[in-house]
């Protein structure tokens, strides 16, 4: 009789626990169907058109590439909408809202540069240069501050860019912001006590003699005669020839050191 007792509670509290388990067949199956509704809800992606649906796929190569720049041109001013909705969206890939900045400046021209320029303030370093290329491909002067602000970006391509644009556009004003690229350790590579000069240092100093930043003058000429700055001479002796409007004499750099010492003594007020 215990025997039996036992084996009955035993067979309660198994079917007690598969109670609590057991769910009917008819809602398993609702589950199943909401989870599947669910997952192709989250997986499916609706386009307003085709356009936008192209700029949504992963860009494999140039190719793709191109022929969002083909389609885009196609419907010109009728693809403004989707290209501001593929800058805006972080669900489109980095490069393709890249060709969307590009194409928007392309297609309405300078009437875009406001709305591209506020893309230098991007969190995404890759808008942040797109902004710049196109400002610069639309001879967008005017932004200065900007240029200004991206000398100093924690990206160094968005750095050499904003350089870029400075020199072409010919922005003399930027001089001094240019010169002080110099002082930002940024533009430096290896650890502190040990840092190299990067080549976006040869440029700003190229640069800044480009932009005939006279103040410049005086030190660049210390610089030229010092073995600190070896690395960098070639450049030096090339700024201060466009500084000065006067070339140094062919030949080796101890022959061009000789001559910019001269020039040093020169302005060396008694």
């Amino acid at each position: 009789m215990k025997l039996f007792l036992v084996g009955l509670m035993a067979s309660s509290f198994a079917y007690s626990a598969s109670q609590e388990k057991w769910t009917p067949k008819y809602k398993k199956q609702n589950i199943a169907v909401e989870k599947t509704a669910e997952a192709i809800k989250d997986s499916e992606k609706t386009f307003s058109n085709p356009l936008e649906s192209l700029y949504a796929q992963k860009p494999k190569g140039k190719g793709h590439l191109n022929i969002l720049k083909q389609e885009s041109l196609k419907l010109k001013q009728n693809a403004v909408p989707t290209l501001i909705k593929v800058m805006k969206g972080k669900e489109f890939p980095s490069e393709n809202r890249w060709v969307a900045t590009y194409m928007l400046g392309r297609i309405m021209g300078v009437k875009a540069a406001p709305y591209i320029a506020k893309f230098a303030e991007h969190p995404n370093w890759m808008l942040r240069l797109a902004s710049l290329k196109v400002l610069l491909h639309l001879n967008q002067a005017k932004y200065k501050g900007i240029y200004a602000r991206l000398l100093d970006d924690k990206s160094l391509i968005v750095r050499h860019q904003a350089l870029q644009n400075i020199k072409e556009m010919n922005i003399s004003q930027l001089a001094p912001y240019v010169w002080k690229m110099l002082y930002n350790k940024d533009n430096y590579a290896g650890q502190s006590g040990q840092l190299k000069r990067s080549n976006i240092i040869k440029d700003a100093i190229r640069i800044v003699g480009d932009l005939g930043f006279k103040d410049a003058k005086k030190p660049m000429l210390e610089m030229i005669n010092r073995k600190k700055f070896k690395d960098v001479h070639e450049d030096l002796d090339y700024a201060l020839s466009k500084i000065t409007n006067k070339n140094s004499p062919k030949g080796g750099m101890n022959v061009k050191q000789m001559y910019w010492k001269k020039e040093a003594i020169k302005e060396i007020t008694i």
